[in-house]
């Protein structure tokens, strides 16, 4: 790799040219659009980002679970750029590719369950779940979605309505789509009762015959393990059971995989720590090492009921796209990825676990592979404490470790190092972690 894995500090976090470049973004780009570390970047690639002052940074966040070949990949690279020079665009509703197909062969392959499954393509991870619920509308003739606590699905109109957070995925930007209704999540650190799995299950079934009516209900969309809630994974045996219930009422049971797939769970999709199958599976961030790319995977004889031309988008599936996403699929192969990401927990919860142990601040260590999370709260109390998440990422971005914040509480801190990351710069970012609670 071309790009030196190190730390390396050379001005203050940010550093002037950075600063220059946020003064220019602060006049051009509207401020809804956040920045949660605003140092620009000019290079990344491994576990590493430089930017503009000469710095290099630890990433713990992987553009949000994007870039989980690592940046630049080289793989990524080479395929991407011969088809740069071959054609961008020819929009594959107008003239087909060859590469659009071979995505889709992929992801029929290796998505969990030996069912004939078809596959399309999309631009991100809410279009696709916006996909899944008009298939599944589509081939059901049925229109409510059901959903969960601590869910986020995305930003558009139906996906912000999925979405269980308010502030700031919703707030002022109702009112909402209709036919949308959420049940428990059983988060097992807040649950209030002794267990979570079935006495959520019992709330969440309760709530869907009394308030809609599983006849009614189109489908049910889930994380697997729940991100921009928390890094939350659902207490053990509830996602098979409310898949059990699904397949009993004919309803569309819809994985949200967006941030849990390809390997960073440490299996290739999180549905197959339990062996859940679902009807549809929603894919995307990962899946193409940073281009815009997303997917719907889903049982042959649901996706087979719409009609011709009631799925597509100009850009869905872009060559540029696909060619980035047979690569990635390529490299977690080759390069044991799922393997790697299972590493990366293994180095990284023990370590969190202690500090957990020195610090009553740490009320939960949890998470699977490369995707883990503390939620911090007040000591002696399970109160959320967003004050405390807010000063460790200070302390963290000012020491040149990239760390990310979640949580409906906005108490959590989720870790999502690439999973080429080497294993000397996980280690030299948890110590940073470390100091900055000490």
């Amino acid at each position: 790799m071309s790009i030196p894995q190190e730390r390396r500090l050379v001005t203050a976090i940010p550093g002037p040219k950075s600063q220059e470049l946020l003064a220019r973004k602060q006049a051009a780009v509207p401020p809804g659009i956040g920045t949660t570390l605003p140092v620009f970047v000019t290079r990344a690639g491994g576990g590493v980002v430089e930017d503009a002052d000469g710095n290099s940074l630890i990433d713990f966040g992987s553009g949000i679970a994007v870039t989980s070949v690592g940046n630049a990949a080289p793989r990524v690279v080479e395929r991407v750029s011969k088809q740069v020079a071959d054609f961008t665009h020819t929009c594959f509703m107008v003239t087909p590719y060859e590469s659009y197909v071979e995505v889709c062969e992929k992801l029929n392959q290796i998505t969990p369950g030996e069912h004939d499954k078809r596959t399309f393509l999309v631009n991100s991870g809410a279009e696709a779940v916006e996909n899944a619920i008009k298939v599944a509308r589509h081939a059901t003739g049925r229109q409510a979605v059901v959903v969960f606590d601590h869910g986020y699905h995305g930003r558009t109109l139906l996906t912000m309505t999925l979405t269980a957070k308010n502030m700031p995925y919703k707030q002022g930007f109702g009112p909402y789509a209709p036919e949308v209704y959420r049940v428990p999540l059983a988060y097992p650190f807040r649950w209030p009762g002794e267990n979570p799995a079935d006495e959520a299950y019992a709330q969440a079934v309760d709530m869907i015959e009394k308030q809609v009516g599983a006849r009614n209900v189109a489908a049910v969309v889930i994380e697997p393990i729940a991100g921009e809630g928390g890094f939350i994974e659902p207490a053990k045996g509830f996602l098979p059971r409310i898949a059990e219930y699904c397949r009993a009422n004919g309803i569309v049971f819809v994985a949200d995989e967006v941030q849990t797939g390809f390997a960073r769970t440490g299996d290739m999709f999180a549905c197959e720590d339990e062996g859940v199958v679902p009807d549809i599976i929603c894919t995307a961030k990962g899946i193409a090492g940073g281009l815009p790319l997303a997917g719907v995977t889903g049982r042959a004889e649901l996706m087979d009921k719409v009609h011709v031309g009631g799925l597509g988008g100009t850009y869905g599936g872009n060559p540029l796209a696909c060619e980035a996403a047979l690569a990635v699929l390529e490299t977690i192969e080759q390069d044991d990825l799922v393997a790697k990401a299972r590493r990366i927990g293994e180095v990284m919860l023990p370590r969190l676990r202690a500090l957990q142990e020195r610090f009553p601040i740490i009320g939960d260590v949890r998470g699977r592979g490369a995707m883990i999370a503390i939620e911090l709260v007040e000591p002696g109390t399970k109160n959320p404490n967003p004050a405390a998440v807010q000063e460790i990422v200070k302390r963290c971005h000012a020491e040149g470790l990239i760390i990310l914040t979640a949580g409906t509480y906005g108490n959590v801190l989720r870790f999502l190092p690439p999973l080429v990351m080497p294993e000397h710069l996980l280690e030299e970012g948890l110590g940073i972690l470390e100091k900055a609670f000490s």
